[in-house]
């Protein structure tokens, strides 16, 4: 079994919605969610705020496309209403919201879930807030609007022997390709990174004994995470038949991905064609894909090192979390699996039933094996 760290066997066992890809090659999406307007009918103080997105606080390009969907298909709803987007008045923005959580027809398809339209509130109030800073209003529309209520639904993953089913399973696949995704896989379990920073992992990122990885995450920021030897080694592999993956590029202007792709154009393997990767793998390692993806395998990463013992502290320096709460969430999945354990096993638990039969004798503990490079 592996680790969470990078180790083997050391214990018990909104991917982002985009267009479809094959390796670069882009394909016709299916729409998703409501019809946003193009991105062409932007008003410039849109512009204006996600250059300010980019250039200020370092803003990824997903990131950037994502403020812009949700301000386009704001414009969209204004426009219907006659209102310019940086007139809208709060009851607008109110009746904007309201419409997200209503169903669009009859019991044909169901409104927002609170979590999205809360996400979709906070660009609302970044883009006012920018416009009231930059003077271009004198009042925030948004600023008296209340977040909906929402659950906190704790993260989904894998258990241990789920991932090693899906590692070994890559590992017995043949050639290059066999090598490239055994090596995505190793890499993505033992760091826990956003499947955007696995994929676009510069080749300088490891360092020259192969034993950390360089990750510029959200904002620009860098983090130092540790690599475990069964992720070194699938690594060291992978590279050996990296040039495969290489398109044809002068020798004066080398690859510079980790995982490059021969069909992106002198680009890297994209997030979304690794996604599918996953899900046929799951599919030969008898798991039901719905469950697998790159997030949940970073979900799996953070609960198994928690469930071993690692430092919350720790885990988040790794994660990549700016707020300690963000990481806590894990420790929730903890609390959860104890209450399951006790209700289904504890006496005291088993309110009317039949006294608990007297237990076998106890078995000799076995010894737990050191996790590598832990």
């Amino acid at each position: 079994m592996h680790s969470a760290w990078g180790g083997r066997r050391f214990g018990p066992h909104n991917s982002e919605p985009g267009p479809s890809h094959r390796d670069g090659v882009a394909m016709t999406p299916r729409p998703r969610g409501r019809p946003c307007a193009p991105p062409s009918a932007l008003p410039v103080e849109v512009d204006a705020f996600l250059d300010m997105l980019v250039a200020e606080r370092g803003a990824a390009a997903n990131t950037r496309q994502a403020y812009a969907r949700d301000l386009s298909d704001l414009a969209g709803f204004l426009a219907r209403r006659k209102t310019p987007l940086a007139k809208a008045s709060t009851d607008d923005l109110r009746a904007y919201l309201h419409s997200l959580s209503t169903p669009t027809t009859q019991g044909a398809k169901k409104g927002m879930a609170p979590r999205s339209v809360a996400r979709r509130l906070s660009a609302l109030r970044q883009f006012y807030g920018f416009l009231v800073s930059e003077q271009r209003r004198c009042d925030d529309p948004s600023a008296t609007l209340d977040s909906p209520r929402q659950g906190r639904p704790l993260p989904k993953y894998l258990s241990e022997q789920e991932v090693t089913a899906l590692i070994d399973t890559a590992h017995r696949r043949q050639g290059p390709e066999g090598r490239r995704l055994a090596a995505l896989l190793e890499t993505l379990y033992a760091t826990g990174l956003r499947v955007s920073e696995l994929v676009g992992l510069p080749l300088s990122a490891v360092d020259r004994e192969g034993r950390f990885l360089t990750v510029r995450g959200k904002g620009g920021r860098e983090r130092l995470v540790p690599l475990g030897a069964p992720a070194r080694d699938a690594l060291a592999a992978y590279l050996a038949v990296r040039d495969r993956f290489l398109g044809p590029r002068p020798r004066s202007r080398p690859q510079p991905w980790l995982f490059p792709s021969v069909t992106a154009g002198g680009g890297h393997l994209t997030r979304q064609r690794f996604g599918q990767l996953l899900k046929d793998l799951a599919v030969d390692a008898g798991i039901v894909p719905s469950r697998v993806s790159p997030h949940v395998l970073r979900h799996a990463f953070a609960t198994h090192l928690l469930d071993h013992g690692a430092d919350l502290r720790a885990v988040q320096g790794m994660l990549g979390h700016v707020d300690i709460s963000t990481t806590q969430i894990y420790t929730h999945v903890q609390t959860a699996r104890l209450t399951r354990l006790v209700e289904a096993h504890h006496p005291l638990a088993r309110v009317g039933d039949a006294p608990p039969a007297a237990p076998s004798p106890p078995r000799a503990p076995r010894q737990r094996e050191k996790a590598d490079d832990r």
